[in-house]
């Protein structure tokens, strides 16, 4: 039982207290017993003491007014709710084991006080919800870390590498019924079944592990297979050669190997082959789209080299140069000779045979335990095609869909911005092209790179949108044609004239800091050295950050690579195919409207409104996972 001195003490005063007023009402009555008498006889009872008034009593007893809530206190409320409601999305998606997609909602739910320009320690409020809601999201991931990574997603290996160590027998029943669907089986390749392809069969098709690295690598096909399609057919390759990408990538995108630096869907190194256009801004091998047609031109390569699809599946791996000289150095322009002469490094004797099972299922998923299979539904997109640069943050504005969802969607963009002075495809949700130009024409060509686009709400001033974003207020009021002291009550949404940064950050994984994070502990849960982390982000020593920070946690577009082989491709392979990408061509920004101004009519007052209303964007409740990417065609 729980001891409370101080009421222990109230206790034992209580009687002496109540004894002293006993005695003092005793005194007080007997110093004048016969005064008090005769006043009572002698005086009307009017002289006596008068009661409270009516009136103030009822004054008392009534209920007092709150005054109205500030403006800020207005914003504090709507921005709670705001946070609640990510919270409240990043609860169910955990709850539904989307562990990535919860991480999203709750970083977003933290950052959004973190950048609401509000001082979240001088508001007892906010101090309390960021509180409660960083000790419930740390709670959460502990108990995710219990089972497993965390809210960190845990590295899916690619089928090729799942196979790695594949030795199993042969068997011969399997043979015979995989030559016998093969009598069916409608291929524009010249398929076979030897020992070697049964045994990746065997191994996809009848192990846990091979099967699910498989199935997830066909579900992920989803996203891209029709645009590969289209293109191999346009450049006159088969169609089942798509199934490289099961090897090479796991059809990702975003892959990287860290020790060869090979990269995208195809795994192309560094390089301005076939037309993939690189520098500080993007990285065309991470574009589905104009990778996949460099690929399909460089097969096309490769067969017209050697003759024989098995051989430019082997280069691909290895390289035309050395399948070339290891035919001239054989005699036998025959993969499967040189698959029995050793004459090929492990890699690529595995290469080839993995490939033709996986094609081998795909055309017979039924037979080989594939029926579950669920493609990953394609995502529409549209496509704008610019010639400036423009922050993705303010695409994000514009369109109303997440920051991360327009990354995903431009995979090729090493920075979040778009490359100045040269043209680009701009892939944007779908349906939202309209909006973007209607809502991009308010902002100068030439402060696209840093202004944003803020959407008001309830409660906001002019002072609260420049706090939020840093900027001045009377900059703010200038770019909108408003006075510093008019109400923005009646916009739809203000432009912000945020200064440009020294240079385009560049695309990168962020994490913000928790209480009791150290750079040991963030180093060790994203995989990367101490030294690594300190260097990225400008930390020269220690182990200690303050909460709240947000800290850069991988290098651009460093996703788990598939592969440890490097793509070779000899001076005349690279000329052998024409660009792939527009020549880029430079344009000076011209005169702009004022950053305010709308189709709408001007007010009585002068400048018009920075919010005619506009066709609603498209609806982002549902969540979307990064990696879901797909090109408009």
């Amino acid at each position: 039982m729980r001891h409370f001195p101080w009421l222990r003490r109230n206790r034992l005063l209580t009687p002496c207290l109540m004894a002293g007023a006993g005695l003092l009402a005793l005194t007080l009555t007997g110093c004048a017993p016969s005064r008090t008498a005769g006043a009572s006889a002698g005086q009307p009872k009017e002289a006596g003491a008068p009661p409270l008034p009516a009136a103030q009593a009822t004054q008392a007893a009534a209920p007092t007014t709150p005054p109205p809530p500030t403006a800020e206190e207005q914003h504090v409320r709507l921005l709670i709710a705001q946070v609640e409601a990510a919270y409240a999305r990043g609860d169910a998606d955990y709850r539904r084991g989307m562990l990535a997609e919860a991480k999203v909602e709750f970083d977003r739910s933290v950052d959004l006080m973190l950048s609401s320009g509000l001082d979240i320690r001088a508001i007892p409020q906010l101090q309390d919800e960021f509180d409660k809601i960083v000790d419930q999201v740390n709670a959460l991931e502990m108990e995710a870390l219990k089972q497993g990574n965390g809210f960190v997603p845990k590295e899916e290996i690619t089928p090729s590498e799942a196979a790695s160590d594949v030795t199993f027998a042969a068997d011969p029943n399997l043979v015979a019924k995989a030559t016998a669907e093969l009598a069916t089986t409608k291929s524009d390749l010249p398929l076979m079944v030897n020992d070697y392809v049964a045994s990746y069969i065997n191994f996809f098709a009848y192990t846990q592990k091979g099967h699910n690295t498989l199935l997830h690598s066909f579900e992920r096909a989803g996203h891209y297979k029709s645009m590969i399609q289209r293109i191999l057919a346009d450049e006159g390759v088969p169609q089942d050669l798509i199934y490289l990408a099961v090897a090479e990538s796991g059809f990702n995108p975003r892959a990287v190997n860290r020790r060869s630096r090979a990269g995208g869907m195809w795994q192309f190194m560094p390089g301005p082959y076939y037309g993939l256009k690189r520098d500080s801004y993007l990285d065309e091998r991470f574009d589905p789209e104009k990778s996949t047609r460099a690929y399909a031109r460089y097969m096309k390569f490769l067969y017209g080299e050697l003759g024989d699809w098995y051989l430019a599946m082997a280069a691909y791996d290895h390289g035309a140069g050395n399948i070339q000289h290891e035919v001239a150095k054989t005699g036998y322009a025959d993969f499967w000779e040189l698959y029995r002469r050793n004459e090929l490094p492990g890699e690529t004797r595995n290469y080839v045979p993995e490939i033709l099972a996986a094609i081998i299922i795909a055309n017979h998923p039924t037979q080989y335990g594939f029926d579950d299979i669920t493609l990953d539904p394609p995502v529409l997109t549209d496509t704008v095609t610019i010639n400036y640069s423009i922050d993705l943050r303010l695409v994000s504005d514009l369109v109303g869909a997440p920051v991360d969802e327009i990354e995903a969607l431009n995979p090729s963009l090493l920075r979040m911005a778009t490359p100045p002075e040269a043209s680009f495809d701009l892939h944007l949700p779908a349906g939202t092209a309209t909006l973007f130009e209607q809502r991009a024409a308010l902002i100068p060509e030439a402060r696209r790179s840093s202004w944003r686009y803020h959407t008001v709400a309830a409660g906001d001033t002019l002072k609260s949108v420049a706090q939020e974003y840093r900027v001045a207020a009377a900059e703010l009021a200038s770019a909108n044609q408003l006075s510093e002291s008019e109400s923005i009550a009646g916009l739809e949404a203000l432009v912000v004239p945020v200064p440009p940064a020294a240079e385009p950050l560049a695309r990168t994984r962020l994490y913000t800091v928790r209480r009791g994070d150290t750079l040991v502990t963030i180093a060790d849960r994203f995989g990367i050295s101490l030294s690594q982390l300190r260097r990225w982000n400008a930390i020269p020593s220690g182990i200690r950050v303050q909460p709240g920070r947000r800290l850069r946690v991988a290098e651009p577009a460093a996703v788990r690579a598939s592969r440890s082989h490097r793509r070779r491709t000899s001076s005349g392979e690279s000329k052998a195919g024409s660009g792939a990408h527009a020549n880029s061509t430079a344009s000076k920004p011209g005169p702009a409207p004022p950053a305010h101004r709308t189709a709408s009519s001007a007010s009585k007052s002068g400048p018009s409104r920075a919010a005619k209303k506009a066709p609603a964007a498209r609806n982002s409740s549902a969540h979307r996972p990064a990696h879901h990417t797909h090109p408009s065609p």
